[in-house]
């Protein structure tokens, strides 16, 4: 279904085959898709904040904000982000947000995989040491 949404002065097409790029424009229209939660703003917070340009992550940093501020960053990170930062087109666009989630859910997995591993390895490494 094509349609076109104008937002000032320019006409945005939504017909899903072609999308104006209003990528970093800071416009309120976002294209389909756009929306939805990031796991890469929840987990990297302040780091991914960074990386896409939306400075209010950064509150992220402040002690007992920065646990509600990361549950708006993964409902509102993604809108942010394209509206924040200039993207080559959708894709692009979403191919770097699926990074982001890729890396912050393997490190909130890894990251406690290997201190268990560590707790387990070192009494026994150590007495093998010892001996």
């Amino acid at each position: 279904m094509e349609g076109n949404m104008n937002t000032g002065n320019k006409d945005l097409k939504t017909n899903g085959d072609h999308i104006l790029n209003n990528s970093g424009m800071g416009e309120d229209f976002v294209p389909d898709g756009v929306k939805g939660w990031s796991f890469g703003a929840f987990f990297l917070n302040w780091i991914w904040a960074i990386m896409n340009n939306t400075w209010i992550g950064l509150l992220c940093l402040i002690p007992f904000i920065g646990f509600v501020m990361a549950i708006i960053l993964g409902i509102k990170g993604r809108e942010w982000a394209w509206k924040n930062r200039r993207w080559q087109n959708f894709q692009h666009f979403d191919r770097v947000q699926k990074r982001w989630s890729f890396w912050g859910v393997t490190l909130l997995v890894l990251v406690p995989v290997l201190g268990l591993l560590a707790a387990l390895m070192i009494p026994t490494l150590s007495s093998f040491l010892v001996k």
